[in-house]
């Protein structure tokens, strides 16, 4: 069987801009790669010269990237262990939950100090403690939703899978990950967005009398912010804006647009979403000889069922081998747990009554904020998602903004609202439930954008067949068919708005602190004071509340998604 060879069309500038894009991407990643090597520097002073933000932007965002890769293999590997093994889910979602409500300032203080004493010479642990900070505040996001988009999966399509006789590789491959293709793009839009949410902490962070710092714009904006240097702050902002409009337009456009061939429908959308980048590099030689290069691959693969029967020898023969590591890894993981927790109650042991209580009533405060921030939220970015989702022209021109607002880390914007509040004469009490709002109403828009686009072009046909009235449409076709999605949107949102108490109830900026009562105040006082012990009460208190909150609440919310308004249940 002959190939047809591709040629591409007028592609030689494009060619070259590529490969020019090319070297000074490794350029790029060669300074990263000296920085990281460079000796370790506790003390590192941040230039507030704008020639020095560009370096800065630019190592932001490769931790940002590097975190990214490390939550998508979380994602899958979690998710889909979570989803397809019997049993699984219910330790790993109480697990999940656990972790998704710690936050930064609960994971920060141990990571930071145990990778600096791993890595004493080099700013190895620094930048490494800075990346898995940033993955806390993407992971969660994305791994809720796969798993969710695994278990809506239509049954018609699993029924066919099992006649085909796929195996667990090729049904993830043909039929599970391009069904959560779309959820995974858009979350992780969000996630990516999550991620940049503490950067201002990740990238400067004070434990005691210890400064930790790295180059970044994240801590250029804190120490901006100290300084009350406003010309420095609108810099951070503008090259933050500048950032997420370059990665929107070369990484998330083309994925959205490439996403869209995995719509669950039988019909074609009447509007196809196009990318510039993705309509470039198809008619570039590099992804010619990739096209050519994989259709060889799969050709041969076609020719050789041989090789398929000693491979799927090999499989099942390493499938006994995973059960035992399995075993002996479920072992070691309930061990780590029972010593953990030993050592959390000698750390404990040292809190009086009054501290406890104090936990108590900052948790009521938090939580109330919390719920009136995901509430509020829910108001715009219920109709505003199912609108941008169903509209594909109408996305192609809010997309990159709707990015920029939810990408930007909103801590840097917390001086400017701040001065707002204060003229309006609204205390920080119910202005912490606005700066809430700020990094978590994005969860829920995300999530409706992704559930709305996800809705077969056929049910608006047939809504246009049977001449719906807008209320009819709303009641029988969008809001049942986003449900699923709303619902991983609230789950997370609420998650990261309990995160975002950290920041929104204890706030300085220019030498001056703001706080108000409740549990991410009562964490972050702990956290600058070095009181380890009631750093870990407060952030054991917060993992409770949030787990109790989606074992009961929301998981019969996802119970009822997964039962009612599935595709093809």
């Amino acid at each position: 069987m002959s190939m047809t060879r591709i040629i591409p069309r007028r592609g030689g500038w494009i060619d070259l801009l590529v490969f020019g894009l090319l070297i000074l991407l490794l350029y790029g990643l060669y300074t990263v790669e000296t920085q990281w090597r460079s000796p370790v520097n506790t003390s590192f002073e941040i230039d507030l010269s704008i020639g020095a933000l560009p370096r800065y932007t630019f190592f932001s965002l490769c931790r940002g990237l590097a975190a990214f890769g490390l939550s998508f293999f979380f994602t899958l590997v979690y998710g889909y262990v979570a989803a397809r093994v019997r049993g699984a889910d219910r330790v790993m979602l109480p697990l999940l939950d656990i972790l998704q409500s710690i936050p930064v300032l609960g994971f920060m203080p141990g990571v930071v100090l145990a990778l600096a004493a791993l890595f004493p010479n080099t700013n190895v642990g620094l930048e490494l403690a800075a990346v898995l900070m940033i993955f806390t505040g993407q992971v969660w996001n994305m791994t809720f939703s796969f798993y969710h988009s695994l278990r809506a999966i239509p049954s018609d399509l699993i029924e066919a899978s099992a006649i085909y006789r796929f195996g667990w590789w090729r049904r993830f491959k043909r039929v599970e990950l391009p069904f959560s293709t779309v959820g995974l793009v858009w979350n992780g839009m969000m996630s990516m967005a999550g991620g940049w949410f503490f950067l201002t902490i990740n990238e400067a962070f004070r434990l005691g009398d210890k400064d930790f710092r790295l180059p970044g714009v994240g801590a250029y904006m804190s120490v901006a912010i100290d300084r009350d240097d406003y010309g420095a702050m609108v810099a951070a902002v503008i090259a933050m804006i500048v950032m997420i409009v370059i990665v929107d337009q070369l990484f998330w456009r083309p994925l959205v647009a490439w996403s869209n061939k995995f719509k669950f429908e039988d019909t074609a959308a009447s509007t196809v979403t196009k990318s510039w980048v993705l309509e470039l590099l198809r008619r570039t030689r590099l992804y010619v000889w990739l096209r050519e290069h994989g259709d060889r691959i799969k050709q041969t693969s076609r020719e050789a069922p041989a090789a398929k029967l000693v491979a799927r020898a090999q499989r099942s023969r390493a499938a006994g081998v995973g059960k035992a590591i399995s075993s002996v890894a479920l072992i070691a993981f309930i061990a780590l747990c029972a010593w953990g927790g030993w050592k959390l109650a000698h750390l404990l042991a040292v809190l009086d009554t009054d501290d406890w209580s104090s936990i108590g009533v900052a948790s009521m405060y938090t939580l109330g904020r919390t719920t009136l921030a995901v509430a509020l939220g829910s108001i715009w970015a219920i109709p505003a998602g199912i609108y941008i989702g169903t509209h594909p022209r109408t996305s192609r021109i809010l997309q990159p903004i709707v990015q920029i607002a939810a990408s930007f880390p909103a801590p840097m914007l917390f001086p400017i609202v701040l001065l707002l509040l204060a003229r309006f004469d609204i205390s920080l009490s119910w202005g912490s439930i606005v700066l809430m709002m700020l990094g978590t109403q994005w969860y829920i828009l995300f999530n409706v954008i992704a559930g709305a686009m996800s809705i077969p072009n056929e049910l608006h046909e047939v809504a246009t067949v049977y001449r719906f009235t807008r209320a009819q449409r709303w009641k029988r076709v969008l809001l049942p068919g986003v449900f699923p999605h709303l619902v991983t949107g609230w789950v997370t949102a609420a998650g990261g708005a309990w995160n975002a108490s950290i920041v929104s109830e204890y706030i300085r900026a220019g030498g001056r602190l703001q706080t108000t009562k409740g549990l991410g105040a009562l964490i972050s006082t702990a956290a600058e004071s070095g009181r380890f012990a009631l750093l870990a009460a407060g952030v054991l208190a917060m993992a409770i509340v949030v787990v109790l909150i989606n074992r009961t609440f929301w998981k019969r919310l996802y119970d009822l998604a997964e039962r009612k308004y599935a595709l093809g249940r």
